[in-house]
C-alpha cells in the first residue's frame, strides 16, 4: 500500500541486475544490515557531535578576537563571554527561528562581504601574486615537497569548507537551485577571496599564524568585523542546531531515537521545529566543551574529524542510493566513490592522526550518541517482533462470535498497535482480563513510511477485520519521516469520517445491492452514534527484560539503559495527544 503514495515513485527505471543484487545481499545477510544500520548511526551521531562543536569554535574563534586589542585580558574573561554567548543562542531556540531569520540574510551577506573585501585588499598589498596560488598544480607540488608533514597539516585546511556537511538544512527553506546558485556565485568567490587575501598577509607574516585573520583586518575597520564576526558566528551556530533538530525527529520517526517533545514554531514553513530536550543537551555540551578545552586549536582538530567523517559516511551511503535507488550503472557508481571518496579518505586520515590531540572528542560523543540510538532501536524492534509472534488468530476471534465473548458496550474503542495485520496481543490481554468492550472497534497503527511527506488524502487506510457484524475494523495513520505528527488536531473526527467513507465505498454483492445501500446506511449511523456514545483509547505499555540466559552486557543495555530511557521518555498517550479521561493502559511483559 506504501508504493501507491504519490510520494514514493522515484521516477527511476525498474530493477537493474547491480540494484537487485545488492538487495539479495543485504536480504540474505542479517549481520550485513546490522551493520549498515552501525554504520548510518555513526554518521548521524557525527553529525549531532558537529552541532556541538560547530557553536563552540566559531563562538570562541569569534570572541578570542579581543584579545588583539586588550592583550591584558585574561583568558577566563574570554571564555565567559562565548560561554554568554552559547547560553544566548540556545535561549532563543524555543521562539524559533522565523522570529530572528530576517536578520540572517543580512548578516551573512555583509560577513561575506567583509572578509572578501579585506581578502582583496591584503592580497593586493602584500602578495598579489598568490593568485596563481588557484592553480590545483601548486597543492600536487605542495604534497610532493612537504610529504607526511603536508599530509598532517590537511587536518587543519579541512577546516576551509567545514559548515558544508549541514547544507541540507537550508533545503527545509530554500529550493535546490538557489542552494547551488548562492554558493556559486557568492559564498564560493567571497570564501576564494578571503582566504587568498590571508595567504597574502600570512607570506610576510609568518609569525602570525595563531591569529592570521585578525590581524590582517586593516586597524579602521578590525571592530565592525569582530562585531560582524561574532554575529556570524551566532547565525553559523543557529543554522547548525537546526540541522541537528531535524536529524532527531526523523530519528525518532524511524525509532532510532527516544521519543522527545517537537515543537513546531512556524505555521508556514513545516521544517521549522524545536526540540527543548535536545536543545538543552547540546547547551550543556558545548558549555562544557568550552570550558573543558579552551583552546581553539584543539577543538579544530575535533571538528575536522567530525565533518570528515560525515563526508566520508556520506559518500559510501550514495552509492547505495545510486545503486538501488537511482538505478545507475556500476561504472557511474565506481568513479563517484573513486573521485570523491579518495580525496575526503584523505582528509580524514589526516584528522586521525590528530585523534590524541582533540580528535577524541567527536568519536566519544558519537559512541555515546550510537550506544543510545542503537540500544533504543533494538529494543523498539524486539517489541514489534514480540507483537508479531503473539498477535491473537482470527480464528479465535472468530469463534467468540460477534460478542467476542463480551459484553458489547456503547461508544468507539481506539487499540493502538505497532501491528499493520492481525490482532495485537495487548487486546488478548484486555480480553482476558476485562469482560466488557466498545460496540465498535478500530485497531490503529500509527506508522512511518520511508518518504518525507504524507498527504492528507493519503493518510488514513482503513481495512476490515473479520466479518462485517463483528463491528471492527483496522486503520493505518501514516505519516513520512519529515512528517512529524503534529498534535492530532480532531483526530477522532478525521477516523470516523473515514471508516465512514470506507463503509460507503465497500463493494457488495450486485444482487443484493439495495438491501447492502440500506445496510451500510444503517452501519454508518451505528458508527456515528457509537463516536457520539464517547471514544476510548487502549494503549499497550510493555516492559522489555532481558532473559536469564542473557550476558551481562544486554542485561545492562536493556534492563538498564532502555529501561531508563522508556521510562523517561515521552510516552505513546503523549505524542498522540491522547486524553487521558479516555486513556486506558494495558500492561503488558516481554522478554529479549
Amino acid at each position: 500500500m506504501d508504493e501507491k503514495l504519490s510520494t514514493y515513485a522515484t521516477g527511476s527505471p525498474g530493477e537493474t541486475r547491480q540494484s537487485a543484487a545488492v538487495k539479495s545481499f543485504f536480504e540474505k545477510h542479517p549481520k550485513s544490515q546490522k551493520c549498515l544500520l552501525l554504520f548510518v548511526l555513526l554518521g548521524t551521531c557525527m553529525a549531532i557531535g558537529d552541532s556541538v562543536l560547530t557553536p563552540t569554535i566559531s563562538v570562541l574563534s569569534a570572541v578570542s578576537g579581543v584579545k588583539l586589542k586588550i592583550p591584558n585580558l585574561h583568558e577566563n574573561y574570554v571564555v565567559i563571554i562565548a560561554c554568554i554567548i552559547l547560553v544566548a543562542i540556545f535561549s532563543v531556540q524555543r521562539y524559533g527561528t522565523h522570529r530572528v531569520a530576517f536578520i540572517f540574510a543580512p548578516i551573512s551577506t555583509a560577513w561575506l562581504l567583509s572578509i572578501s573585501s579585506i581578502g582583496v585588499y591584503n592580497t593586493i598589498k602584500w602578495n598579489p601574486r598568490i593568485v596563481s596560488a588557484l592553480s590545483p598544480v601548486y597543492m600536487y607540488k605542495f604534497l610532493r615537497s612537504t610529504g607526511v608533514e603536508g599530509w598532517v597539516s590537511l587536518g587543519g585546511v579541512v577546516l576551509s569548507i567545514t559548515g558544508v556537511e549541514t547544507m541540507f538544512a537550508d533545503l527545509g527553506h530554500f529550493s535546490s537551485l538557489s542552494i547551488k546558485v548562492a554558493f556559486s556565485f557568492f559564498v564560493y568567490p567571497c570564501l576564494i577571496l578571503a582566504y587568498m587575501g590571508e595567504a597574502a598577509f600570512l607570506s610576510k607574516h609568518h609569525e602570525d599564524i595563531q591569529q592570521s585573520f585578525y590581524k590582517a583586518i586593516p586597524e579602521p575597520v578590525f571592530w565592525p568585523v569582530f562585531i560582524v564576526a561574532t554575529f556570524a558566528a551566532v547565525v553559523g551556530s543557529q543554522a547548525v542546531i537546526s540541522a541537528t533538530f531535524s536529524i532527531i525527529s526523523q530519528c525518532c520517526a524511524l525509532d532510532c531515537f527516544p521519543r522527545v517533545k517537537i515543537i513546531h514554531t512556524s505555521s508556514k514553513i513545516h521544517g521549522q521545529i524545536y526540540i527543548p530536550e535536545v536543545n538543552w543537551m547540546l547547551m550543556c555540551l558545548c558549555l562544557a566543551v568550552t570550558i573543558g578545552l579552551r583552546d581553539t586549536n584543539m577543538m579544530g582538530h575535533a571538528y575536522g574529524l567530525a565533518v570528515t567523517s560525515v563526508m566520508l559516511v556520506t559518500t559510501c551511503l550514495m552509492t547505495l542510493v545510486m545503486t538501488i535507488v537511482w538505478k545507475q550503472r556500476i561504472i557511474t557508481v565506481l568513479a563517484f566513490v573513486v573521485f570523491f571518496g579518495s580525496i575526503e579518505l584523505l582528509y580524514f586520515s589526516s584528522c586521525v592522526y590528530k585523534v590524541p590531540e582533540g580528535g577524541w572528542i567527536p568519536i566519544l560523543l558519537s559512541l555515546t550518541f550510537m550506544a543510545v540510538m542503537y540500544i533504543w532501536n533494538y529494543g523498539t524492534t524486539k517489541k514489534h517482533e514480540f507483537d508479531v509472534e503473539n498477535k491473537v488468530s482470527m480464528d479465535r476471534i472468530v469463534s467468540l462470535g460477534p460478542s467476542i465473548g463480551m459484553v458489547r458496550v456503547p461508544g468507539i474503542g481506539l487499540v493502538y498497535s505497532n501491528l499493520v495485520t492481525g490482532v495485537p496481543a495487548v487486546f488478548g490481554h484486555f480480553v482476558t482480563n476485562l469482560p466488557a468492550f466498545h460496540k465498535i472497534l478500530v485497531f490503529v497503527c500509527v506508522k512511518s513510511v520511508q518518504v518525507p511527506y504524507v498527504g492528507e488524502e493519503e493518510r488514513f487506510v482503513i481495512s476490515r477485520v473479520g466479518p462485517k457484524e463483528y463491528g471492527m475494523f483496522r486503520s493505518v495513520v501514516r505519516y513520512g519521516y519529515r512528517d512529524v505528527p503534529r498534535e492530532m488536531y480532531d483526530f477522532e473526527s478525521r477516523l470516523v469520517s473515514a471508516i465512514v467513507e470506507f463503509v460507503e465505498t465497500e463493494p457488495g454483492l450486485e444482487e443484493e445491492e439495495m438491501s447492502s445501500v440500506r445496510r451500510k446506511k444503517e452501519e454508518c449511523m451505528e458508527i456515528m452514534e457509537a463516536k457520539e456514545a464517547g471514544v476510548a483509547y487502549i494503549l499497550g505499555h510493555s516492559y522489555a527484560k532481558a532473559k536469564q540466559s542473557s550476558s551481562v552486557l544486554k542485561k545492562l543495555a536493556v534492563n538498564v539503559v532502555f529501561a531508563f530511557m522508556s521510562t523517561n521518555c515521552r510516552g505513546t498517550d503523549v505524542v498522540l495527544n491522547v486524553p487521558h479521561t479516555s486513556l486506558l493502559e494495558v500492561g503488558m511483559v516481554y522478554y529479549v
